[in-house]
Order: structure tokens, then C-alpha cells, then sequence
């Protein structure tokens, strides 16, 4: 399953829209005033499905993760050089990215969940998600919304 992650041009708030293959939306992200990001997402029939929400005065990012309102673990920064590596807790998913920050795999003991990949070019930020099955979805998206989160707040 493919995911194209794009965010909305001209948005207040972080605001994103996630189409499939055929360019459907099938997810919408809508960022809610808080202290750090606090991201919604909704699914197609605009029904609150997920939460991240960063954790702020933290060395290192932390993102809490929900599902229909119910805590399900979070996503962490690791402490490491050149290469940023995160890990996601409820499910002992590491994700590795490379130097510039814009290709990274997410992976469960060196088995491949998904790809995500920065597309250059373009207006807004955009990701491709690679997602090798359908149910790990709603995850991957959070995991991309965490990375993006966090560049957000180190360059600004």
C-alpha cells in the first residue's frame, strides 16, 4: 500500500491531507493549539481515529501515541550522530533515516513494515509511505507525523 503525505499550503495549524494510489483522500490531519504539536487524525468519513502529541522540556523529541482516545505508547527520539533513529514503543518498531534526513525504513527485527521517503520539489512537505501491509497504516502515519513534528520545532 502506497500513502502520498502532503501538507496543506495555507494552514494556521499543521494540516495535512494523505491520499492513496489513486489520489483519494483517505486520512486528514488537523493540528490543534497546545504547547508542542498535538496532531488529529481523522479517517475518511472525518471521524477522530488517532492523536500524537509531543512531549515538550524533553532532551530528546517524545511523542505520545493514541487510538480512538486510548494511550498506546509513544514515539521516541534516540541520542545518535549523522543518522536520526527513532523507536516506536508499543510495537519494538525501529525507524533509521539517512544523513539528510529524508529516506527512512521502518522495521521490526530487520523485517521491513514500510518506506518513507521525502519528495523534493514541492511547495509543502510531502512523503511517500510505503507501507508493506494495510493494518500497520494508521502507525506509519504516526510515525511520519512525529519526524515531521520535530523537524518542524528544530527549525524554528
Amino acid at each position: 500500500m502506497k500513502l502520498l503525505f502532503r501538507q496543506r499550503i495555507f494552514s494556521w495549524l499543521d494540516s495535512y491531507d494523505i491520499y492513496d494510489e489513486n489520489q483519494n483522500v483517505v486520512y486528514s490531519v488537523k493540528g490543534k493549539l497546545s504547547f508542542g504539536h498535538c496532531l488529529y487524525i481523522y479517517d475518511i468519513n472525518h471521524y477522530h481515529i488517532g492523536t500524537i502529541k509531543e512531549e515538550v522540556l524533553r532532551l530528546l523529541p517524545r511523542f505520545k501515541m493514541y487510538i480512538n482516545d486510548q494511550y498506546i505508547g509513544e514515539i521516541y527520539k534516540e541520542l545518535t550522530f549523522f543518522k536520526p533513529k527513532y523507536h516506536v514503543e508499543c510495537n519494538g518498531w525501529s525507524i533509521h533515516g539517512d544523513i539528510f534526513e529524508w529516506d527512512y525504513e521502518v522495521v521490526d527485527n530487520y523485517q521491513l513494515i514500510a518506506r518513507i521517503s521525502k519528495e523534493l520539489w514541492h511547495l509543502s512537505d510531502t512523503y511517500v509511505l510505503d507501507i508493506q501491509n494495510n493494518q500497520d497504516a494508521l502507525y506509519v502515519l504516526m510515525i511520519v507525523l512525529a519526524i515531521d513534528a520535530e523537524k518542524c520545532s528544530r527549525d524554528s
